[in-house]
């Protein structure tokens, strides 16, 4: 914790370079990806303070739609799309998902009620040809897809697709080698950006 700690009293050092920030955001893009700590939207994309509106949720999971019981998730989402005007919205699976592989695999997850839950809630198991695969890659693929499929079942986000004024994107980070593919509905293959 201490480098943390040390880098965070050091930040702020320079206030000019941050007096901008505070007239507001405006990213173009909402960044929907896992909670694991290898995956860091910021170093992938190059982004900087304000360009990427980010959830994060164990699983990257998009919860289903449900107008009488609103979620983080949902509101996050509304915000980004109706307010914001974001562009983009891309969905990012990674490889070696904890989230994913105890799916595919059918982990016991009593010990963590809330995991199990939550993923019994947000998401069917994915597709899998290998369960035995550690970086989980095809499952994840297919659950990318899973949850920009679910996307399509926001209203704000409907809306704004029928109107010609958003985009999906289905983005693969393999953590081990720094690739990153995206979805390409022509081959339905993740390929190389």
């Amino acid at each position: 914790m201490q480098p943390l700690i040390d880098h965070a009293r050091t930040f702020g050092q320079r206030p000019e370079e941050f007096a901008r920030y505070a007239d507001g955001q405006s990213p173009d893009v909402l960044f929907i990806t896992c909670s694991d700590s290898r995956v860091v939207p910021a170093l992938i994309t190059g982004a900087r303070p304000g360009q990427l509106f980010e959830l994060r949720t164990a699983g990257n999971v998009v919860p289903p739609y449900t107008a009488d019981r609103p979620t983080g998730e949902a509101a996050t989402i509304e915000y980004a799309v109706q307010v914001l005007g974001v562009q983009d919205i891309v969905v990012c699976g990674h490889s070696h998902c904890g989230a994913v592989g105890a799916m595919v695999r059918g982990d016991d997850l009593t010990a963590v009620p809330a995991v199990r839950d939550w993923l019994a809630y947000g998401a069917e198991p994915p597709e899998c040809s290998d369960p035995a695969d550690p970086a989980v890659s095809e499952p994840v693929q297919n659950h990318v897809l899973a949850q920009v499929l679910r996307l399509r079942s926001y209203p704000c986000v409907e809306r704004r697709l029928a109107a010609g004024e958003l985009r999906l994107r289905g983005w693969f980070y393999e953590v081990h080698t720094g690739t990153v593919r995206e979805h390409r509905a022509d081959t339905d293959t993740f390929e190389l950006l």
